[in-house]
């Protein structure tokens, strides 16, 4: 994980990078640009996607300096795990004390954890995984920008609003000239440097015209692109790879084979797997997960599904609530509490805590206006910002009442920008002057 200021250069093995950020160092791989050591670059998920000029370089580096650390200090001040707390049983005080030594917990023990329900003892599961996401991510977040550019689907999955479940909502394709200059405007405007491509599973965009926007996005604009349009093969994540996307989005949903195949119908478990897999043997950043709360799941098969995400090698860790959503066979059935999601997101830090990036959805914003916060604090350290524009954003409606769907870029970066400065994290890729 890079922030999003100047790096520089100090190691070159081929591919691989070491890049110094006041003194700490990251590990980027270089795909697409012509590096020397000393030089200066900027880095996301992993990637370095610009070099800029020395003399820019230090004069943003001179200008974030007193930020990089003050944010520094407040985060560790938050971060801290208070280990007195006396109304915690002495069985979960010791599964929290072996995952602060990085200790392998067992299933059982996990099933444990998720199934806390005493206040004091969820509080400091979620301190035990804000520790740790200090610990081994330090305070930077990463905020990626997302572009909904259709929200046509062939998928009948039984939760999901623009399924074919749903005739009520008006179906659109943003032209491809159009995706081009919305990527513009949220790199060129709103400085993101990562960009989320994503649509319906359709044939409404060709593999080959998807790779032509690809190719048009990354010819004139420095960011890294994710793409997230349903299942694909392995030919043509190869073909979108060598176009230049580096970043995989597909959850999985549930590791519960039975409840996968009710939830949709025709489709199958194991070539979802096989998807994500033969992304990330291609070489994709994975994001990956599934939903919590659904008709008929437990906990054990939500700690299955996290512990699944883990064996995918995911990088991002992707866990959202479902929400009942009309015009689908699940509409009356309820969200689970938020504890349910903060369980599932700690718990996730805990069982990969050296490299988890994990989201807090919109989703889960969506059902607690704090969850933000709160999902930051229990070990997030994820965000995304939906920048696709407002005549299309209200039609892709995956669920009801979608939180931010009422507030322009602008006001989503400022707000989200206040909260990371007030718990201390550093925003990876949303501006330099992000405080100013």
């Amino acid at each position: 994980m890079c922030y999003a200021i100047p790096g520089q250069v100090v190691d070159i093995n081929k591919k691989r990078l070491i890049v110094e950020y006041f003194g700490e160092k990251r590990k980027v791989l270089n795909e697409f640009l012509d590096i020397s050591i000393g030089d200066y670059i900027y880095a996301q998920g992993g990637y370095a996607i610009n070099k800029i000029p020395e003399k820019e370089a230090v004069s943003i580096l001179t200008a974030w300096r007193e930020t990089f650390f003050n944010l520094q200090k407040v985060d560790l001040k938050i971060s801290k795990r208070d280990y007195k707390d006396k109304n915690i049983r002495k069985d979960i005080a010791n599964i929290l004390d072996k995952a602060v030594e990085n200790k392998d917990l067992s299933k059982k023990e996990l099933l444990k954890l998720m199934n806390i329900e005493k206040k004091e003892e969820l509080e400091m599961l979620y301190k035990t995984a804000n520790f740790l996401r200090r610990k081994y991510m330090g305070n930077s977040c990463c905020v990626h920008g997302i572009i909904e550019y259709s929200n046509n689907c062939v998928r009948n999955c039984k939760y999901c609003g623009i399924s074919t479940y749903n005739s009520d909502i008006s179906r659109y394709n943003i032209e491809e000239k159009n995706i081009v200059k919305i990527a513009n405007k949220a790199v060129n405007e709103h400085g993101f440097m990562a960009l989320v491509l994503q649509s319906g599973e359709s044939d409404e965009y060709s593999i080959e015209k998807l790779c032509r926007i690809i190719k048009k996005i990354r010819k004139d604009i420095a960011v890294l692109i994710f793409i997230s349009m349903g299942e694909l093969s392995r030919k043509e994540l190869q073909k979108l790879y060598d176009a230049g996307a580096r970043g995989f989005l597909l959850r999985f949903e549930t590791s519960n084979e039975e409840l996968y195949s009710k939830l949709h119908p025709g489709y199958r478990l194991e070539d979802r797997i096989n998807c994500i897999q033969n992304a990330s043997d291609i070489g994709y950043f994975i994001v990956t997960g599934g939903l919590i709360g659904l008709p008929g799941q437990t906990r054990k098969d939500v700690l299955n599904s996290i512990l699944l995400a883990r064996k995918l090698k995911t990088e991002m860790y992707s866990f959202a609530p479902f929400i009942p959503t009309p015009n689908t066979p699940l509409n009356s059935e309820t969200s689970p509490e938020e504890k349910e999601v903060l369980k599932t997101l700690a718990i996730s830090r805990i069982v990969d805590p050296e490299n988890a990036k994990i989201l807090i959805t919109t989703a889960f914003e969506t059902i607690n206006k704090s969850a933000r916060k709160n999902g930051l604090l229990a070990g997030g350290n994820s965000l995304m910002l939906n920048v696709t524009p407002d005549k299309y954003k209200n039609n892709y409606f995956l669920y009801p009442n979608r939180a931010h769907n009422n507030e322009t870029i602008q006001e989503q970066i400022d707000e989200t920008v206040n909260l990371l400065n007030y718990l201390g994290r550093a925003p990876t890729d949303i501006g330099i002057n992000w405080n100013s």
